[in-house]
């Protein structure tokens, strides 16, 4: 069971409504083993972060996409919580208002790219001015030029964000893209439960509940954009959110794949020091 049964990239097509939500029969029969390696993971996570950090060579996004309740903050908390927080960022984006309106769409994520050597965690991304300003049609208010208006927009959209995220790519950044997949039915129970238990109440928006209402052409939007923009060098992963345990082993599978493929090393000292180590223990004994 590997995050690469749930990657699409260019040579592979999503359809959305065959995609798993829920973990299979042999995932249930192996949900300890699957949890045991999940925190085998976070420790490798922390290991190689060490190594970006110190090398400063190449950054990393992870972004998480997904409808409310599908675990994001959750697998955030979880994945990310042992790592040192000084390599890493979160930063959450919603559908535009305000000064967003008044830039270019990608001017907000552009302001979170990470250092070469730090991680950046998107907690909804810029596919949500493809996917949300799509389905509710907002596009139809933005105060733009008629020339860059018209049904076209989320077309040419999801263009500039596959070329945006290979400019990335080609100077440095990878991105890592989890779609949390889950089903209404697991939605509607997640946000009963933020209902009923008054500590989970500040949690629940009738936002919710207008996205709900509109679940099928959520999940078009969403299968057409990961469907425009998955490439070899920058793939969708597609995880079933139903079970969080799950979910939570194969992003982190994903994420320590693409620390891997950036194999990261601690600079090399410079040869001027090596030559003084032993000065310098020797003045610290003494000290």
């Amino acid at each position: 069971m590997k995050p690469k049964d749930y990657r699409y990239n260019s040579k592979r097509s999503l359809i959305i409504k065959e995609a798993p939500a829920q973990a299979d029969e042999m995932a249930r029969k192996m949900k300890d083993e699957l949890i045991m390696r999940t925190e085998e993971n976070i420790e490798r996570m922390s290991e190689l972060q060490q190594r970006l950090y110190a090398s400063g060579k190449e950054g990393l996004i992870v972004l998480l996409q997904g409808m409310d309740a599908s675990g994001k903050d959750s697998l955030i908390r979880r994945l990310f919580s042992g790592l040192n927080p000084q390599g890493v960022r979160v930063y959450s984006f919603k559908a535009p208002a305000g000064e967003e309106l008044r830039r270019d769409y990608l001017w907000r994520v552009t302001k979170c790219l990470p250092e070469r050597g730090m991680i950046s965690i998107f907690n909804r991304s810029h596919y949500e001015d493809a996917v949300t300003v799509g389905v509710e049609k907002l596009y139809e208010k933005f105060n733009m030029p008629e020339r860059c208006l018209g049904d076209e927009i989320i077309d040419k959209r999801l263009e500039q964000i596959r070329n945006f995220e290979q400019y990335l790519f080609e100077n440095g950044i990878r991105v890592v893209k989890l779609f949390l997949n889950i089903s209404r039915d697991e939605q509607k129970k997640r946000l009963l439960e933020r209902l009923d238990q008054p500590r989970k109440n500040w949690k629940f928006s009738p936002d919710d509940l207008a996205s709900r209402a509109r679940w099928d052409d959520y999940m078009a939007a969403y299968e057409y954009a990961i469907n425009r923009t998955a490439t070899g060098h920058c793939p969708w992963y597609v995880l079933p959110a139903d079970n969080k345990w799950l979910c939570r082993y194969l992003a982190s599978e994903a994420i320590l794949d693409a620390l891997k493929n950036i194999d990261p090393q601690y600079p090399e000292p410079d040869p001027s020091a090596i030559s003084l180590i032993d000065e310098y223990r020797k003045a610290l004994e003494e000290a």
